[in-house]
């Protein structure tokens, strides 16, 4: 176990590396999220007219439902996708997601609406947001274990949390070109301007993919192998998948309380918050103006929080930020229900920023240091997908049943984020510190699987 593991001449070991990786992730990241966000943005806003018609309500949540698709595969894109990077390497895994969330969301510019093909269109919505979802499962995991994995130990948590930006980054970009499409006639953006960010992402796809091009592995996948072949670690009795699911079953419980205070509060508003906007009658441009605000103050909130949560931990800063998201999120749908931008804005700042950041700029690092680095990639992707089902996918569409037809009780979704909070803080409670974890050691001290009789 303490034999030396030789280290192999790598690119990955030069100086300023690091900060290499950790761009590559943010650009990838940012690509991924990019295409997300703004597929659940025009779930708000388009998608009810152009592929659902009917009753609003009905095409509101139908329109949301399929926004919840892409969460519900996910966890098959992070357990396939993250066995492949375990397996033969941290960047081919990542240059395919890449790939092939860049070419659904273009394919998405170009679909037919019901007008047009009639139930073959919400038809080929769905497929295209399954292939989405697939490749978002292997993304954000993979881009957050590849930093951790190359970045200078007492500094993973401020590097790990840049890559997680790519969410803020995105939705400047999506906030941004949703303004100028609703800046266009009804009929226009209903006909073609809705098209056109989606068209777009081939700038971001491009950008990461170049990004990406020159990347190595990361110096504890290198170790680990080399470990392995020459004994210094023990060999993993199981297979990434198999580890995940019979040694780290707790793991994903508590993962799944972990991403309560983090996906709840971060799609409450950015996806439902934009229709229920339309229902009070509050200006979607503002609204849009409001995220972008918001996002821009995420981008140091969120480098600060992960900077604190390498000097005094992960627990505290998180635990920080679910207090404040269960403390804010009724004074946020009281803002909201004013119509006033500014006090719309501060709302945003109080759930997201005060709330959210901290939450997330300790996640990548936090997620990637409770497993081993043989299953690091399949664990952190699949498990946090897996979670991400019931704390993230499902909450706009959770939320607008609970506001219910005519989005008056606004109380039961803000009662919905404060229960989800303080499971999150539960579960922080119980997860261990995990901010001195040696990455390339962790659960190797004990064989994986009883001997093979």
């Amino acid at each position: 176990m303490n034999a030396s593991v030789p280290s192999p001449a790598s690119p990955a070991q030069g100086r300023g590396y690091f900060w290499k990786a950790t761009l590559s992730g943010l650009a990838g990241n940012t690509l991924e999220l990019y295409d997300f966000l703004l597929y659940g943005t025009a779930a708000s806003l388009f998608f009810p007219t152009l592929f659902f018609p009917g009753d609003a309500f009905a095409a509101t949540l139908s329109s949301l439902a399929t926004f919840a698709v892409g969460f519900f595969v996910r966890p098959l894109g992070g357990l396939l996708i993250g066995r492949y990077g375990d397996r033969f390497g941290r960047k081919k895994a990542l240059l395919f997601t890449l790939w092939v969330m860049g070419g659904a969301t273009i394919a998405i510019g170009f679909l037919p609406s019901y007008a047009n093909v009639g139930a073959l269109a919400p038809i080929l919505l769905i497929v295209v947001r399954v292939i989405q979802g697939i490749a978002q499962g292997g993304e954000w995991g993979g881009s957050m274990v590849l930093v951790a994995e190359s970045v200078p130990p007492g500094r993973r948590g401020f590097f790990s949390a840049i890559p997680n930006l790519g969410g803020f980054v995105s939705q400047l970009f999506v906030a941004g070109a949703i303004a100028l499409v609703l800046m266009l006639p009804q009929e226009a953006q209903l006909s073609w301007g809705w098209r056109l960010p989606f068209l777009a992402s081939i700038v971001v796809l491009i950008a990461g993919l170049w990004m990406r091009r020159s990347l190595v592995e990361t110096p504890v996948f290198t170790e680990n192998k080399i470990a392995e072949a020459t004994g210094a670690l023990p060999l993993a009795k199981r297979g990434p998948i198999a580890t995940l699911f019979v040694d780290h079953w707790r793991d994903i419980l508590l993962m799944t309380g972990l991403r309560f205070s983090e996906g709840l509060p971060y799609f409450l508003l950015t996806v439902f918050a934009i229709s229920y906007a339309k229902a009070i009658d509050v200006n979607a441009s503002g609204m849009q103006a409001s995220i972008l605000i918001m996002a821009v103050i995420a981008i140091p909130a969120t480098c600060l929080y992960g900077w604190a949560s390498d000097k005094i931990g992960r627990r505290p800063v998180f635990a920080f930020g679910s207090i404040v998201v269960a403390l804010a999120a009724f004074p946020f749908f009281l803002l909201m229900n004013t119509g006033n931008f500014w006090l719309i804005t501060l709302g945003y700042v109080l759930v997201l920023n005060l709330g959210h950041n901290p939450v997330g700029a300790v996640q990548p690092a936090l997620f990637s240091e409770m497993f081993p680095a043989h299953s690091r990639y399949s664990a952190v992707a699949g498990a946090r997908e897996i979670a991400g089902i019931i704390t993230a996918g499902l909450t706009p569409f959770i939320a607008a049943l609970l506001a219910g037809p005519d989005s008056t009780r606004w109380y039961l979704v803000a009662g919905y984020v404060v229960v989800g909070a303080i499971v999150s803080l539960i579960a922080i409670k119980i997860v261990p510190e995990t901010r001195k974890r040696d990455l390339l050691t962790i659960g190797r001290e004990i064989p994986d699987a009883a001997p093979a009789r």
